[in-house]
C-alpha cells in the first residue's frame, strides 16, 4: 500500500467531548500528577468541547481548590528548565509569557534564580558544545558558541564572557570584543 493510500484509509482521531464534571475530574487527575497553568487547563477544555461558561466555572474551582496556581507553576517551570534544559532568563520569560502567566508572577519566579549557578550551567553547556562543534578558525568557533548561548536565552554579555574563556587562541576581531 502506498503512503497516500494509507492516509486515506485512516479515520481522523475523534475528540471525545467532555461535560464540565468530566473535565473537572480529568483536570484534577492531571494537576495531581504535574503542574498545569490556567492556559493549559483552558486549552485542554477547549479541545474537549467544554462550553466557555462551564470552562470558567471549572477553572475557578480548580484555582479555589489549589489544583492550579500560576505562581507555583511558574516556580516549577523555572526550576525544571534551568536544571534540565539549561535555559537562560530570556527564554524562560518568553516561554512563561506565551503560557499567559502574569508579568509579576514571572518576575517573582525569576527572582529566585541562582545567577551563579546559571552562569556555571551556561559554561558547562558551551564547553560541551565546543567539544562537538567543527570550526576552521577560532572566529568561527566563537560565532557558533555565541549563537548557541543566545539561543538558550542568556544575555549577550554573559555569553560573550563565557565564550571568551573557552576560545583562548582568538584572532583579532573587533566585532566580539
Amino acid at each position: 500500500m502506498l503512503p497516500n493510500e494509507m492516509t486515506k484509509n485512516r479515520r481522523p482521531k475523534e475528540r471525545r467531548a467532555k461535560g464540565p464534571e468530566q473535565a473537572l475530574s480529568a483536570l484534577m487527575r492531571l494537576c495531581a500528577r504535574t503542574e498545569k497553568s490556567e492556559s493549559d487547563a483552558r486549552r485542554l477544555m477547549r479541545g474537549w468541547g467544554v462550553p466557555e461558561a462551564d470552562a470558567e466555572k471549572v477553572l475557578g474551582r480548580l484555582i479555589r481548590d489549589r489544583f492550579i496556581d500560576d505562581a507555583r507553576y511558574a516556580d516549577a517551570f523555572v526550576r525544571e528548565k534551568l536544571r534540565l534544559s539549561g535555559w537562560g532568563e530570556y527564554k524562560l520569560r518568553t516561554a512563561l509569557q506565551r503560557k499567559g502567566i502574569a508579568r509579576e508572577t514571572i518576575d517573582a519566579a525569576l527572582r529566585q534564580i541562582d545567577r551563579t549557578g546559571m552562569t556555571d550551567r551556561l559554561a558547562e553547556q558551551l564547553a560541551r558544545k565546543a567539544r562537538n562543534t567543527r570550526a576552521a578558525t577560532a572566529y568561527e568557533l566563537k560565532t557558533k558558541l555565541i549563537r548557541y548561548g543566545l539561543s538558550l536565552g542568556y544575555d549577550y554579555e554573559t555569553v560573550l564572557d563565557t565564550v571568551l574563556r573557552f576560545v583562548k587562541e582568538t584572532e583579532p576581531c573587533d566585532a566580539f570584543q
